[in-house]
Formats: structure tokens, C-alpha cells, sequence
């Protein structure tokens, strides 16, 4: 209910409450990476204490004649339960003393299993003796002039992208929630369209109907037949617009026809029923150039864009029609010296409801970009367009 009342509120509530949700989880994850970097601190202090009581057992085993052999199994069992911090203990002049966990070694009785391991912390201590001092302070073994430098543990790096991890999971649930609702969205108005376009064939039929014969009626009464004509003309124009409209709802049928012969017909018809006051030119080549098509949606198209230029133009002004031939590709442009449009609206024109006029639907360019690129395979866009100088209108569609 409030969604359908306040949309655009809702939507912007919805993004602030996602905004904060986010950031809330990226707090919680660096308060949980910090508490757990300060614990593998921890551990590696502990180390460096058991390591420092090591050597001097070691140093005093031969005079100290209280030596409990308990407390080196402890001191031992300390040393050894570093299994994944990666670390490096050096003296001052930083000469590796002893490694763990780096590469594929582990610790085992103070002896170290690979000598590729060995070698490669040998020719490279330097680097990672920088390295690991760039991700943790380094802890001084006291009394032995030697230092502890340890990184970070597989598990703590894995951790430090999680946040990225989680940001781009759900920037990827959101575009796909984003392309479902647009989906449903177009199939929607879709369908609303399909559903208006039938019913107003529908409607539009039976009066058709009734004019057809009431023309009958006028011939047999011998009116002028000048008249005939212009009514009969108008009568074939509603049967267009009436196929126009029933064709909408379903997949038109594409025939070969010659593009030129169907933009002079439709550019003829307007030019003929427009006012004076509008300045008609058209540019078109001699020969012909065919493409796949369907007649009554392609002059749908075109009367479409010419009645937007007139209306750009307020009546009056300049409105030009050319067509260009290009190898496999036909390009018509519809030109006008209205009042043009800002570059943000090139591609908001063709969305339903949008409109730069006072009055209308904001229809007739969303319908034309449905007829050309989803029917005919082309495209259309706003080649050009400036304000007060007018807007150019594009078309391309494939030859045959």
C-alpha cells in the first residue's frame, strides 16, 4: 500500500536501509578481523617467550641441576602449535635463525621438513622479512637479540576480502532483482499495450465499418466525387491505423519492400494534411532500396517522428527527410529546427511516458523504438539535437 502511494520514497527508504545493512556488516567483519589479528598476536607472543625459554634451557641445561623435563614439553608443545602463521625469526643483522609456515613447512622437533622451503626463505629473507613487517610489528625475542617477524595466517587473509566478497555478491543479487522487476515491469506494459492497441482496433472498426457504407450512399447520391475521394482516402488511413493497432499485440509478418517508395508514401500523406507554415524537403536516392518490412507499422514509425518535429517546432519551421544507402545498411533521418533536447534525454525519450509535451502519452517514441529494433531488427536513436537549434532522428535498418 505504501509502496503504490509514496514509490518514490519507498525506494529511496529502501536504498538507505540496504546502505546501512552493508555498512553494518562491513563493521561487524573489521571489528571480528581486528579482535582476530590481536588474538594471533597474542599467540605469536607466546611464542616468542616459549622460544626465548628454549634457548635458554638449552644455554643452561648443563649446570642447572633443578631442570624439570615437564617444562620443555610444555615449552615444546608451545613452539609446535603454530601451524598456519607464516613467520621468520631473525638475529640483527637478519640472518633467518629458525621458519614456520612457509611454503609447505611445519615445524617438528625444531627440525624443518623441506629444504626447497628452506633454500627459497634463505635467497628471499629479505623480502619477507619486509613484507611481514608491513603486516604485523615485529616482536623482540628479549635477551637473544633476535626478532619474531610473522604475517598474516591464510585464514586472516581470506577473512581481510571477505568484505569484498560480500559487496559483490550482493551487487550481483541486486542486478538480478533489478533485471526481474524491469522484466516483469516490460512485460507488464507490454501487455497493457497489447490489450489497449486490440481493443482500439476493435473499437475503431465498427464506425469504420459504418463510414464505408455511408460513402456507398454518397455515390448513389451523386455527390461530388471529388469529395468520394478525399473520404475514401481517409477511410483507407483509419484501415491502417486499425491494422496498425491489431498488429501490435502479436509478431508482424515482414515482407520485402522497397524503403524508399514507403517513406515517400508516408512523408506525402503528412506533408499533405500538415501546415503551411512548415517547410517540407526531402532527400531520398533514385534508385530502389529493399528491406525486410512491414508497411503499416514502418509508416506508424515515420508519421510518429515527423508529428513529434512539428510539435518540437510549434507549427512552424523546417522539417527535412533523407534517406542514405549504405552497403548492407539504409539510414533515414528525420531532421527538424525545433526547440531540441538535452543530451540526459537522448535515451529517456523512448520510455514509456515520457514526454516533453504538455499533452500527451509519451507513447509514440516507445512505440516506434519497439517497431524498429524489436520487429525489424534496426535501430533508432537522437543523432543530434541541440536547444533552440532542432533534433535529428535516426533509423537503421538492414538491406536485402
Amino acid at each position: 500500500m505504501l509502496f503504490s502511494k509514496y514509490p518514490n520514497v519507498m525506494r529511496w527508504v529502501m536504498v538507505f536501509l540496504s546502505f546501512v545493512i552493508i555498512s553494518l556488516i562491513l563493521w561487524n567483519t573489521y571489528v571480528f578481523f581486528q579482535n582476530f589479528k590481536e588474538e594471533e598476536r597474542t599467540k605469536m607472543e607466546n611464542w616468542s617467550f616459549a622460544q626465548k625459554e628454549y634457548l635458554r634451557i638449552l644455554d643452561n641445561l648443563s649446570i642447572d641441576n633443578d631442570f624439570n623435563p615437564k617444562d620443555l614439553d610444555l615449552i615444546l608443545k608451545i613452539l609446535g602449535s603454530n601451524t598456519t602463521t607464516p613467520m621468520i625469526v631473525a638475529d640483527q643483522d637478519l640472518n633467518v635463525v629458525t621458519f614456520s609456515n612457509i611454503g609447505e613447512s611445519k615445524v617438528t622437533d625444531s627440525t624443518f621438513v623441506s629444504k626447497k622451503d628452506s633454500l627459497f626463505v634463505m635467497n628471499n629473507a629479505k623480502q619477507l622479512i619486509e613484507q611481514f613487517s608491513n603486516e604485523n610489528k615485529p616482536i623482540a625475542i628479549i635477551n637473544e637479540n633476535q626478532t619474531l617477524y610473522y604475517g598474516n595466517s591464510p585464514l586472516l587473509n581470506k577473512l581481510k576480502y571477505y568484505p569484498l566478497a560480500l559487496i559483490l555478491i550482493i551487487v550481483l543479487f541486486s542486478a538480478v532483482v533489478y533485471f526481474f522487476y524491469r522484466s516483469s515491469k516490460i512485460a507488464t506494459q507490454n501487455k497493457l499495450w497489447s490489450g489497449m492497441a486490440k481493443e482500439t482496433a476493435h473499437q475503431i472498426g465498427t464506425p469504420l465499418s459504418s463510414l464505408i457504407g455511408w460513402t456507398e450512399i454518397l455515390k448513389s447520391e451523386n455527390t461530388n466525387p471529388e469529395y468520394i475521394v478525399e473520404i475514401e482516402k481517409d477511410i483507407s488511413r483509419l484501415q491502417t491505423i486499425t491494422e496498425r493497432f491489431s498488429k501490435i499485440g502479436s509478431v508482424p509478418t515482414l515482407q520485402k519492400a522497397d524503403i524508399v517508395k514507403e517513406t515517400i508514401e508516408s512523408y506525402d500523406y503528412l506533408k499533405a494534411r500538415s501546415s503551411n507554415l512548415v517547410e517540407f524537403e526531402l532527400e531520398t536516392p533514385q534508385e530502389e532500396i529493399f528491406v525486410l518490412l512491414n508497411q503499416q507499422l514502418y509508416s506508424w514509425t515515420i508519421e510518429n517522428l515527423v508529428k513529434n518535429a512539428i510539435d518540437a517546432m510549434k507549427g512552424k519551421g523546417k522539417l527535412s527527410v533523407r534517406i542514405t544507402h549504405l552497403e548492407d545498411e539504409v539510414k533515414i533521418q528525420v531532421k527538424d529546427t525545433g526547440k531540441g533536447l538535452h543530451k540526459n534525454q537522448f535515451k529517456s525519450i523512448f520510455e514509456p511516458g515520457f514526454t516533453t509535451k504538455k499533452r500527451g502519452w509519451g507513447l509514440g517514441l516507445s512505440l516506434a523504438k519497439r517497431i524498429i529494433e524489436d520487429f525489424h531488427s534496426g535501430k533508432i536513436k537522437v543523432l543530434h539535437s541541440e536547444i533552440g537549434k532542432g533534433t535529428t532522428m535516426q533509423i537503421i535498418l538492414k538491406t536485402i
